[in-house]
C-alpha cells in the first residue's frame, strides 16, 4: 500500500472507535467496549510503527479539499515526517497503555462506554493536531483536544466542583486559543498560505515586527494549552477528572501540544529572537513557581499536576534557548515517567478507596509491591537519577543553559533540586513509614489488577531505558544523540543545536547533577524514613509554607480581578438592563393593554338602549366626517 494511503489510517482507527463505542457502546458489554476502544489505538500504533520504518522524507497525503473559496484553499491533508511520526508514536503508544489501564480503573463506572468514546475522540483530535500539513488542520485538532479535555475533566458531572474545573480549563484555554487564532490570521496575511512548507520557505518575506507579533500570538496559544504563567491554573484543577485522563491528556499528550507547535514552527521562532527570550523567561518562571507550590501540596495528584507545570516550563526553557530537540527529548521522557506516575497514583487511589491525601497513607510498599516498584522508578526518573531517562533529558537542557546563560543554568538547577524534594517527599510519605489511614482502608489494601499493573511495568521500562534515545556522545560514542540527528533531518528546518562543551565540562555537569540528586535523596530519606517526620498540618504552616500550600493565592487573585467583576457586571446586566429596562418595557406594554381593556370593557354593558344610542351617535359622526371632508 502506498504511503499516501497508509497515513490517513492512523487517525481513522480512533475515529471509528469513537463512533462505534459512542453509538452502540451502551448495548455492548464493558469487555467489548474496552477491546474496540483499545484495539483502535493499537491499530493506529501499528501503522505508525510501519510509517516510522518506511518514511524517510516528508510525505503529504491529501485526503480532500476542505475549503475552496476564490483564491483561498485549505486541504484536509496529513504530513508524515520525522517530527510528526515521533509525536504519533507517543500519542498512540502511551494512549494504548492508558486505554488498557482504564479497562480496570473504570470497570465499575456507569459511564464506562462514554469514557472510552471520549478517549478515542481525544486521540483522534490529537492526531489531527500533529499530523496536519497546515495550520488550519492543526487548529481543528487543537480545538478538538480542548473539547475532549472539557468532557473528560467534568466526566463525573454530578460533582459541581468537577464541573467548575472543566469550565475553568475550557475558558482559560479559549484565552490562549484566541492568541493562536490571531497568529494564524497574521500568518495568512503575511504569507498568503497556511501550509507549513509554503510558510517556512518564505519566512524572510515578513519583517521583524510582523514575525515578532506572529510568534508572540502563537506563544500565547502555547501558554494556554501547555499551562504556562499566567494561564497555568487550569491544569491542577483538571485533576478532577479520572486518573487515566490526567495521565493521557494532562501529562503525556495534550499539554505538550504547545511544545510541538513551537517546534514545528521553529523556522518562524528562529527569526524572532525577542520572542525566544520571552519564552525562555516565562518557562523559567513557571518551572520555579510551580515547583515551589508543589513543595507543600498533600493531594497526590495535585503534586504531580504542579510537577507537570514545572516540567513543561523546562521544555519551554529549552525552546527559548533554541534547543528544539532537547525540548522534544524531555517531552518524550516526560511522557514515559509522568504517565507512569499518574497511573501509579491511580493504583494507590484505587487501593485506598478513593483517598488522595498522602497524609493519610504510608507503608503502602508492602501492600502494593508492583505499584511501589514502578512508582519508585518514575520518581527517580523525574528527579534525574543517573542513567534513568529524566537524567539525560534534563542534563541536556542544563547543558544548553550553561553554555548560553549561566544565570538561567543556575535557576534551572534550582528548579531541578526542588523537583527532587517534593517528589521524594510524596514518595516517602506514601510508601514508607506506618499506615495512617483508617482500619477499614488498611483492611482493603490490595494490588491493582493486571490490566492496571501491565501498563505500569511497560512505562517503568521506558522510564529506565528512554535515555538511550539521546544519550550524550561521550557515553555512547556511536549511537549518542540519535534523536537529535533523527529530528534534524526534518525538511521543516528543525534546528538541532548542540552545546559546545568539552568532554570534561559535560562530565562535571553530570557529576554536579548526580551529587545534587544524591544529597536530596539522603536528606529526604533521613527526614521522612529514619526520623519519621510527617507532613505539616495546615494550621501549623506559616510564612512561605502557608503561601505554598495555598498556591500563593493566585486563584483567589484571579477570582478577585476577573471572576468577581464579570459576575458583578452580569448581575448588574441581569437586574438593571434585563429585569428593569427590557422586562420593564415588556411589562409596560402588557400593563397598558390590561388597563386599556378594563376601560373598553365598560362599553359592553348589556343595555340595549345604550347600544342603540351608540349606533345613532356613530352614524351621526360618520355623516359629519363625510360632510366636512
Amino acid at each position: 500500500m502506498a504511503l499516501e494511503k497508509l497515513i490517513p489510517l492512523v487517525p481513522l482507527f480512533p475515529l471509528l472507535g469513537f463512533i462505534i463505542t459512542g453509538l452502540f457502546g451502551k448495548k455492548m458489554s464493558k469487555g467489548m467496549v474496552g477491546i474496540i476502544a483499545s484495539g483502535a489505538i493499537l491499530c493506529s500504533f501499528a501503522v505508525t510503527v510501519l510509517l516510522f520504518m518506511k518514511v524517510h522524507d516528508t510525505t503529504v497525503a491529501n485526503v480532500f479539499t476542505f475549503i475552496n473559496v476564490g483564491d483561498f484553499q485549505v486541504n484536509f491533508s496529513f504530513q508524515a515526517d520525522n517530527l510528526s511520526i515521533w509525536m504519533m508514536l507517543i500519542i498512540t503508544g502511551i494512549g494504548f497503555l492508558i486505554h488498557v489501564y482504564s479497562t480496570g480503573y473504570m470497570h465499575e463506572d456507569e459511564g464506562f462506554y462514554k469514557f472510552f468514546a471520549y478517549l478515542n475522540l481525544f486521540v483522534f483530535s490529537m492526531l489531527l493536531l500533529v499530523m496536519g500539513s497546515n495550520y488550519v488542520m492543526m487548529f481543528f485538532g487543537w480545538e478538538g483536544v480542548g473539547l475532549c479535555s472539557y468532557l473528560l475533566i467534568g466526566f463525573w458531572y454530578d460533582n459541581k466542583e468537577y464541573g467548575k474545573a472543566a469550565r475553568k480549563a475550557f475558558i482559560m484555554n479559549r484565552i490562549g486559543d484566541l492568541g493562536l487564532l490571531m497568529g494564524l490570521f497574521l500568518i495568512y496575511a503575511n504569507y498568503g498560505s497556511f501550509e507549513y512548507k509554503e510558510v517556512f520557505d518564505q519566512v524572510s518575506a515578513a519583517g521583524s515586527d510582523e514575525l515578532f507579533w506572529i510568534t508572540i500570538c502563537l506563544f500565547i496559544g502555547a501558554m494556554g494549552k501547555s499551562a504556562q504563567i499566567p494561564l497555568y491554573t487550569w491544569l491542577p484543577d483538571a485533576m478532577a477528572g479520572p486518573t487515566p485522563v490526567s495521565a493521557l491528556i494532562h501529562a503525556a499528550t495534550m499539554v505538550t501540544a504547545g511544545i510541538y507547535m513551537i517546534t514545528r514552527s521553529s523556522a518562524l521562532f528562529e527569526a524572532a529572537p525577542y520572542t525566544k527570550d520571552i519564552i525562555l523567561w516565562v518557562g523559567l518562571a513557571t518551572s520555579l513557581f510551580a515547583a515551589v507550590i508543589g513543595l507543600r501540596q498533600n493531594d497526590i495528584k495535585k503534586v504531580l499536576a504542579y510537577s507537570t507545570v514545572s516540567q513543561l516550563g523546562l521544555m519551554f526553557i529549552a525552546l527559548g534557548l533554541g534547543s528544539y530537540t532537547s525540548a522534544m527529548f524531555h517531552l518524550t521522557t516526560h511522557a514515559f515517567f509522568k504517565a507512569l506516575l499518574f497511573l501509579g497514583s491511580g493504583s494507590v487511589i484505587h487501593a485506598m478507596g478513593g483517598e488522595q491525601d498522602i497524609r493519610k497513607m504510608g507503608g503502602l510498599k508492602s501492600h502494593l509491591k508492583i505499584t511501589h516498584a514502578t512508582f519508585l522508578i518514575g520518581t527517580l526518573a523525574i528527579i534525574g537519577f543517573p542513567l534513568l531517562s529524566g537524567f539525560y533529558s534534563k542534563d541536556e537542557i542544563l547543558a544548553h543553559a550553561f553554555v548560553q546563560n549561566k544565570a538561567v543554568w543556575l535557576l534551572t538547577m534550582g528548579s531541578a533540586a526542588i523537583t527532587g524534594i517534593y517528589m521524594l517527599r510524596m514518595y516517602f510519605l506514601t510508601f514508607h513509614g506506618t499506615f495512617r489511614g483508617t482500619h477499614e482502608q488498611e483492611h482493603h489494601l490490595h494490588e491493582s489488577p493486571a490490566s492496571m499493573t501491565f501498563p505500569l511495568i511497560i512505562l517503568a521500562g521506558l522510564s529506565l531505558l528512554g535515555g538511550a534515545l539521546n544519550t550524550p556522545g561521550l557515553i555512547m560514542k556511536k549511537s549518542g544523540q540519535w534523536m537529535a540527528h533523527h529530528l534534524a533531518d526534518n525538511t521543516d528546518k528543525l534546528r538541532a543545536k548542540h552545546p559546545h562543551l568539552t568532554h570534561n565540562q559535560e562530565w562535571l555537569l553530570m557529576l554536579g547533577a548526580t551529587i545534587m540528586v544524591a544529597a536530596i535523596i539522603y536528606f529526604l530519606h533521613k527526614k521522612y524514613v529514619k526520623d519519621k517526620a510527617l507532613a505539616e498540618a495546615d494550621d501549623k504552616m506559616v510564612g512561605w509554607e502557608k503561601a505554598s500550600a495555598n498556591k500563593f493565592w493566585v486563584d483567589e487573585l484571579y477570582d478577585m480581578l476577573f471572576v468577581k467583576p464579570i459576575a458583578w457586571l452580569s448581575s448588574f446586566a441581569h437586574n438593571v438592563m434585563d429585569n428593569m429596562i427590557v422586562d420593564g418595557i415588556v411589562r409596560l406594554a402588557g400593563k397598558t393593554v390590561t388597563e386599556g381593556s378594563k376601560v373598553v370593557r365598560l362599553v359592553q354593558s348589556g343595555n340595549i338602549e345604550f347600544y342603540l344610542f351608540g349606533m345613532v351617535a356613530g352614524i351621526i359622526l360618520i355623516l359629519l366626517f363625510n360632510f366636512l371632508i
